[in-house]
Parts: C-alpha cells; sequence; structure tokens
C-alpha cells in the first residue's frame, strides 16, 4: 500500500508592494474571514486526514494519554467559597461532568445549596461552550453571566433572576463578557467590541428591562491602539473604566450610586505612562510605572488625583522588584510583586510602615494574591503553585502572619512530589544577559543526558511563564522526559528591563534566548542532544516559527500552536483583531524601519530551502486572536520548500478558536494528540 502523500496546496501568486519592496504570497488564498469557502475547508480537511493517518500507529498511545490525563482529574471537585455580604459563593464539578455548576449558600456554609448556573445544562447544544465571566447584582437577586458558543470571544450578557429561576429578556451581544454593576443592581456597564476589528472600544450603559437598542454609548475610544475594560471597584463604590495601550494608560470613574452621571478622570493618558487604581478610604491607590521603570505605588485623594503634586509614595521603586498590582486592606497594603524571576507578596501596614514578605519555601515556585473581594479585613487569600507541588490556596492573618491552607489541588491516583526534582538554573545567551531557566523532571537511575528534553517559551507582551503544577505534564516526566521553561526576553522575568529588551527593534533577543538556552542546557548534561523538543504557542508558535528558519535543526521536533507566524502582513491589516494594539509590541510595518527589521524574523516571509525538524502545527478554524490561515499558510510554503522528509503534520480544530476545547476533559483529547506526537519521536512507545 502506497504511503499518503501530504496535500501540496496550490500556489495562486499574491504580490504585495510596500517601501519599494516586493513580497510574493503563493497561499494568500487560503484566507477565507467566513470560514465557508469549501476550496480552504477543504485542504484544511485534507491536512488533518494526514496529520491523522501519520500519526495511526499512536492513536493506542492517544487513547491511554487520555485516559491517563483525564484520569488523575479529581470528579468531585469545589473552588473555596468566597463571601459577598451574607452568601457565600462557590463553583464546583460532578462526576463525569465537563463544566462548572456555580452555585451559593446563605449565612453559612452548612445551609441549603442554591444552583446559580449549571454550565453543563447550557453547553449541551453546543460543540464548544465558555464563559469567562459570572457576577451576582448587588442586592443579590440577579445574576449576570457570559457566554460564547463560537470560539471567537465574542461573548453575549445573559441575565438570571434567581428568584424566579428564569432568564430575563436581556441579551447584549459582541462584548467582552464583563459587567460592571452599578449599586442599584439594575443598572450596569460593559464593553462592546468592534464588529470587525473585535477590539473593545465602546462603554455601553444598560438597565434591565429595557431594551438594548437604547442602551447609552458612555464612552467610546477613537485611538484603536488602545482597548477598554469595565469593571466595578472592589469597594463597589465606584464604576471603572479602564483604557490601555501596550504603553500608556488612562482611568475614568464613576460614583456607582449615580450610574446616569458623568464619567471623570483619575488621570490623563501620557507618553509611556501605565497606571491602574483602587479606591481605599477616599484616596486612589495608584500603581504607576511614572519615574518608575517596574513601577510603585502611590497615593492621592479622589478628586485631586490629576495633580501629581498630591500623590504620596507608598512604596517606592526598586530596580530589582517588578510590582505588578496593589490590594488595600483594612491595616495593610498588599502587592504582588517579582524579584529574581520569583513572584511573591508584599505587605505594608498603612499605620506602622512595617512590612512583610510572604514567599513560597520552593525556589521554582510562584504565588499571587488571590480574589478577595472585601476590604475591611485583615486577612488575605493568596494561591501558591509549583513544578512539583499542586496548587494551593492559602489565607494569611497580615497582623500575625498565621497561613491556613484552605484547599490543596487533589488527584486521582499515587503521585509522591518527592519523586520528582525542580531545579532553577541562570545561562549565559551570546550577549552576555543572564537567562533563567526552571527545569523539572523524574528523579530516575537514567542520566539526565541520556534523556528527551522538551523546552518551552513564549517571550512577549511582557508575560512571564511561571512554574506551576500540571496533571498532564505528568505523562511526560513519568516517561522520563526533561521539562524546561526558557525565561526569555520579551517576558517579565527579570523586570520590565528584560521585557523591554525583548520586543520592538530588540525582538532578535527572543530567539537568541531560547536557542541559547537550548544548547546551554545540552552543555549542562540536560537532555539527550538526539532527543531536544521545543514547544511554544501563539506568539509562543512565532518563536517556534523564527528558531525553525534560524538553527531549526538543534531540534528533533517542535510543537507550534495557534502560531503567529505571517507577521507582516498581519501588523500591516489593521482590519484584523489585535493588529493596531500591538504596534508598540512588534511595530508599525507601515514604518520602513519596522518593516525591514520585522520581515526579517517573520517565520512565514524568512521561510528557506533548507531542512526543518518534525514539525506538528495546531490551530482552530475559529481562533479569533490568531486566524486559522496564518499556520495553514506556513505549513503550505514549509511543505514546497523544505529539503527534508521530516514529518510536518498540521491538525485544524474546526470547532473551536485560540484556547482549544471548552471542557475539562475534551480539553486534554489535544494534549494527548500532542504528547503522542513527542513521544513517537523519542522513540517511547508506551
Amino acid at each position: 500500500m502506497a504511503e499518503q502523500q501530504p496535500p501540496k496546496a496550490q500556489k495562486i501568486p499574491y504580490e504585495m508592494n510596500l517601501h519599494g519592496d516586493t513580497r510574493v504570497d503563493q497561499y494568500h488564498w487560503l484566507r477565507d474571514d467566513e470560514r465557508t469557502d469549501e476550496k480552504v475547508l477543504a485542504y484544511l480537511n485534507a491536512e488533518n486526514d494526514y496529520t491523522e493517518a501519520q500519526l495511526k500507529d499512536v492513536e493506542p498511545l492517544v487513547e491511554t494519554l487520555y485516559q491517563e490525563i483525564t484520569g488523575r482529574i479529581k470528579q468531585n471537585d469545589e473552588s473555596v467559597p468566597y463571601q459577598l455580604d451574607n452568601y457565600w459563593y462557590y463553583s464546583r464539578y460532578s462526576e463525569g461532568q465537563e463544566y462548572p455548576i456555580y452555585a451559593r449558600k446563605k449565612d453559612s456554609l452548612e445551609a441549603h445549596e442554591e444552583v446559580l448556573l449549571d454550565v453543563n445544562e447550557l453547553a449541551k447544544d453546543y460543540a464548544y461552550y465558555a464563559s469567562n465571566y459570572q457576577q451576582p447584582s448587588p442586592n443579590h437577586k440577579i445574576y449576570g453571566f457570559s457566554e460564547d458558543t463560537v470560539s471567537r470571544r465574542q461573548y453575549d450578557l445573559r441575565f438570571k433572576d434567581l428568584a424566579s429561576g428564569k432568564m430575563l429578556p436581556d441579551v447584549i451581544k459582541n462584548t467582552t463578557g464583563s459587567i460592571a454593576w452599578a449599586k442599584d443592581s439594575e443598572t450596569f456597564f460593559y464593553t462592546r467590541k468592534h464588529p470587525v476589528t473585535l477590539l473593545p472600544y465602546q462603554v455601553y450603559r444598560h438597565r434591565l428591562g429595557t431594551p438594548v437598542s437604547e442602551d447609552v454609548l458612555v464612552y467610546e475610544e477613537s485611538d484603536d491602539t488602545f482597548y477598554l475594560s469595565c469593571y466595578t471597584s472592589r469597594s463597589g463604590d465606584y464604576i471603572m473604566v479602564q483604557i490601555e495601550s501596550t504603553t500608556q494608560s488612562e482611568v475614568l470613574y464613576l460614583d456607582a450610586a449615580n450610574p446616569t452621571g458623568q464619567f471623570s478622570l483619575v488621570l490623563p493618558r501620557e507618553e509611556k505612562h501605565e497606571y491602574s487604581v483602587e479606591d481605599f478610604d477616599g484616596d486612589w491607590i495608584i500603581v504607576s510605572n511614572w519615574q518608575a521603570l517596574n513601577s510603585r505605588v502611590m497615593r492621592a485623594p479622589i478628586g485631586a488625583s490629576q495633580d501629581k503634586q498630591q500623590w504620596q509614595e507608598i512604596i517606592g521603586h526598586d530596580e530589582e522588584t517588578l510590582i505588578y498590582d496593589a490590594d488595600a486592606f483594612k491595616d495593610w497594603l498588599v502587592v504582588d510583586q517579582r524579584r529574581n524571576g520569583i513572584k511573591h507578596i508584599k505587605a505594608k501596614n498603612w499605620l506602622t510602615g512595617d512590612e512583610k514578605l510572604i514567599q513560597g519555601d520552593e525556589a521554582v515556585s510562584t504565588m499571587w494574591v488571590g480574589y478577595n473581594p472585601q476590604q475591611n479585613t485583615n486577612t488575605m487569600r493568596y494561591s501558591y503553585d509549583s513544578f512539583t507541588q499542586l496548587g494551593s490556596v492559602f489565607e494569611v492573618d497580615l497582623n500575625s502572619g498565621e497561613k491556613t491552607l484552605l484547599k490543596q489541588d487533589e488527584i486521582n491516583g499515587e503521585h509522591n512530589p518527592e519523586e520528582y526534582q525542580s531545579e532553577r538554573l541562570l545561562i549565559t545567551a551570546r550577549d552576555g544577559a543572564e537567562v533563567p531557566v526552571s527545569l523539572v523532571y523524574k528523579k530516575s537511575d537514567t542520566a539526565l543526558s541520556e534523556r528527551p528534553l522538551l523546552v518551552y517559551g513564549y517571550g512577549s507582551y511582557g508575560y512571564s511563564i511561571d512554574p506551576s503544577f500540571s496533571v498532564s505534564r505528568l505523562s511526560l516526566l513519568d516517561r522520563g522526559f526533561v521539562y524546561a521553561v526558557a525565561h526569555i526576553r520579551g517576558s517579565q522575568a527579570k523586570g520590565r528591563a528584560w521585557y523591554e529588551d525583548g520586543k520592538m527593534f530588540n525582538k532578535m533577543n527572543t530567539f537568541t534566548d531560547f536557542i541559547d538556552a537550548s544548547k546551554a542546557l545540552l552543555a549542562k548534561g540536560y537532555g539527550d542532544p538526539e532527543r531536544i523538543y521545543a514547544w511554544g504557542g501563539s506568539a509562543g508558535g512565532l518563536l517556534m516559527g523564527a528558531v525553525a528558519n534560524m538553527d531549526g535543526m538543534l531540534y528533533h521536533g517542535m510543537i507550534a500552536s495557534v502560531p503567529f507566524v505571517d507577521v507582516v502582513t498581519t501588523m500591516l491589516d489593521e482590519s484584523l483583531p489585535l493588529t493596531t494594539g500591538e504596534f508598540e509590541e512588534w511595530g508599525n510595518p507601515k514604518n520602513k524601519d519596522s518593516y525591514d527589521y520585522m520581515l526579517s524574523y517573520s517565520p512565514y516571509d524568512q521561510v528557506k530551502a533548507q531542512d526543518y525538524p518534525n514539525i506538528l502545527v495546531t490551530t482552530g478554524l475559529h481562533d479569533s486572536q490568531v486566524q486559522y490561515f496564518e499556520p495553514a499558510k506556513w505549513v503550505a510554503k514549509l511543505r514546497d520548500m523544505k529539503t527534508d522528509d521530516n514529518l510536518l503534520l498540521m491538525r485544524t480544530n474546526m470547532d473551536t478558536g485560540h484556547g482549544g476545547a471548552s471542557g475539562r476533559f475534551s480539553y486534554y483529547k489535544e494534549t494527548a494528540q500532542d504528547y503522542a506526537f513527542l513521544l513517537k519521536l523519542a522513540g517511547i512507545k508506551f
């Protein structure tokens, strides 16, 4: 029987001219914004069929992995309840169910349970279902929630009358999903997305029971490099509108008791000034990077905050410590921060100025301030996670420092953290920069240098991949894999400067850091040089594409998940989601210097007639973040130009978007397929 041949995409030249440069895209025809073109769908399905055929031999392994991973998931699970007024709210999963049930109890946790939403019922008729926001009204009589049944992150807002149990007729389409309730429990604010670019650009006011067509536009952002979000402040006293780009912020506020009033400004936007606020005791608590690269915390009177002379410094700038966020409590200010690459928490007493650090016991770990809806308390919840310990939720008495474990995640079956080893290394990049790397592997008699090594990376938007526990990753570790995260430039692993040194005209550092970290790990004896693998998704997929072009054969295989690979063409198209808001991340290719630099690393443009490693590319037909046609075109071009016989596979989920499947079990079907690809390459068959 003849071996199945890979699909060969038709070439239809499409010429693009800019700055005196001509690019010819042979696969532009694969773009179909309606997702209905039969020729395009046929190509995607042909790629799926080819991928299925090439991985036919590992289908039993895929099923084994899927059963293994989902078998670790605790069937009946419940979140830690949180208190709002005299209600306790929580979510729970029941055995065999894909989606959560949201519920509450009145007065005490021993009271009768009231089910607010059973997402399993809501999702039963859809291939995809997601709700990114649920919030009761201040009087606890109405439950607002969002839903997306397409996977485009365009959420409909819906509302349930908790007394009658019936859904209200108010349905608002094409929003970001969040709701900012006013104090009357009838009025709320929401953010609407642009119908083409999907940018959140308008804030509306709605009153329950009135036609959506009569909703009042209270703010519209004219600069399409900015994004909007709205929320009710933690105190419940203000409606907040956050306006932000990659490098600037602006915040509006409105008395939540006067929802038809006019919004005021905390501080007008300023060039390269990012800030966020929380109200506390008549003041704004402001996290600001004004004259502070890693940010500091300031305090200013509400109503007088536009005068920076009124600002008082609460926590100063530290060149070694990056401040993320601040939360006000009765007697303490709490900040999420990062030092030496590790996230931890600092608390400062309002009256005495005393400071205390809340840190983990492991060198390879992370923590963050949790959901604390009450300000008038001195107890604070936080979460802790690591490569080896299951995630935990703690509560700490800020006065005494006493910690209480509220919940530690559980898995079915045996898991002994002592059987696994985590490490943190610093490797020296080619320009002398010290790049942190986090590692985890299972203790074994097999030498690390004889084991397969998987290196994961992202390196964009200042987003840092922190070491967290993974129920699925155990399936790789238990089969001998060494797993590493390279904390490359473009993240904020070493502070804001680390991000600045990996964006715009410094973007190449992101790619070379990843390559240098991979080589250094091998040189230090972590991994078999013949079995080193790389994985990244979204902007991390861009990383994979650039690395594949630059030094791809260093790796035996790669997985590029929903990869952003057609950088220049996408950033020239302002009708696509996320384009204009990211000019300060990648550059605007309408400017020749940005065009030339972006073109120098754009994975699709830089595909060459050379050998490439084994590659698995994954995408979702309805992806709103990275459109499916970017990876589809990239694969078509790689097939045409690569000079090797290595596997090149593409899997398109025809039902989902950027985040993959929505159910807690079904999500792992694709993970099992990805793992089976790696295990096949590594020669591991069990």
